[in-house]
């Protein structure tokens, strides 16, 4: 069930592509996404009301196994479970803290959202300065351009993103029978790759297109890997009772350390660059292409994080499980 809600990511960032597309094709005008956007978010908000049931008092129970948070109050009440000490917020903040298993997999989410970011802003426009810089496409001055890779590559996101999460999740359900480290073996494996396929990609961008969207498409598989096996981690190496919060953490930072800051990183790179050099298209796209190497170490660095939960998950793990 947490791959089917994972799955639910990469589809809807790949549909906002390809509806963004769509409009821009209609309309001939790109501003439209965006008017769009609030009439999803309020169908969104109906759809909440409509299906998620209300807590009442007789339902309470079969309505807590809906929820996470209700999970871990069944959880604390079952027969045979030992409970813990009540604590405090900022206690579970310092607990958690001190829990290298949660500290080191955040870092690595945090990294696999930077990267997931700069691609989500940045790589159609990536892919549109390498066709002029290989003359395939004509420079484009109006307002309203060709919005064909943006459709490309909400594709490959939409399918990519199906096809790594369930790829991440069987695989991590069968290796956990060989190896308890299985679990951040897989994300920091799949990070390692999919910096190398995010390199190679920019290095052929110039040359082949063709190439660039195949090595793009792996990319973006190996970092979908990664989505559901993470909060598994989470789940079985944090208390039952400090499982909200710890969610909460790690969201927060992966998105204020990640995807909120790495567009804007990538595109202050990008222009420092294309200051200091000759105002032209090959510049255009050599500065955007040098400071999307950033990413591929980023990634690299993620793969790394990943690397160093294996070496504290087991010993965390017995104590969430003790406790």
């Amino acid at each position: 069930m947490l791959s089917i809600f994972y799955i639910f990511i990469p589809v809807g960032s790949g549909l906002g592509y390809v509806l963004a597309a769509g409009m821009a094709d209609v309309t001939g005008d790109w501003h439209w996404a965006f008017r769009v956007t609030p009439c999803m978010g309020g169908l969104a908000l109906v759809l909440l009301i409509l299906l998620v049931p209300h807590r009442t008092q007789r339902r309470t129970a079969a309505h807590r196994a809906l929820s996470i948070s209700g999970t871990i109050r069944v959880a604390a009440e079952k027969p045979g479970v030992q409970r813990t000490a009540k604590t405090t917020w900022c206690q579970d903040v310092i607990s958690l803290a001190k829990n290298w298993s949660f500290v080191w997999s955040s870092l690595g989410l945090t990294a696999m959202a930077f990267v997931t970011g700069a691609l989500g802003m940045w790589m159609p426009q990536f892919l549109y300065r390498a066709q002029v810089a290989q003359g395939t496409v004509s420079p484009c001055l109006q307002k309203s351009s060709n919005s064909s890779n943006s459709l490309i590559f909400g594709g490959i996101t939409i399918g990519t993103g199906i096809l790594g999460v369930i790829t991440g999740a069987e695989a991590a359900r069968r290796l956990r029978k060989i190896n308890n480290k299985a679990d951040p073996l897989i994300c920091a494996t799949s990070m390692f790759i999919s910096a190398l396929c995010l390199y190679i990609s920019l290095m052929v961008a110039e040359t082949n297109i063709l190439s660039t969207f195949i090595f793009i498409a792996f990319g973006e598989l190996f970092l979908s890997v990664n989505w559901a096996v993470v909060t598994d981690i989470l789940l079985y190496v944090v208390t039952p009772r400090r499982q909200s919060t710890a969610i909460a953490l790690q969201i927060l930072v992966s998105h204020l350390l990640g995807d909120a800051g790495s567009p804007y990183l990538i595109g202050i790179i990008s222009n420092a660059i294309q200051a200091k050099n000759a105002c032209s298209f090959q510049w255009s796209f050599w500065s955007l292409q040098y400071s999307f190497i950033v990413c591929a170490f980023v990634g690299v660095f993620g793969g790394g994080f990943f690397l160093l939960t294996s070496f504290y998950i087991e010993e965390d793990r017995k104590e969430a499980e003790r406790l």
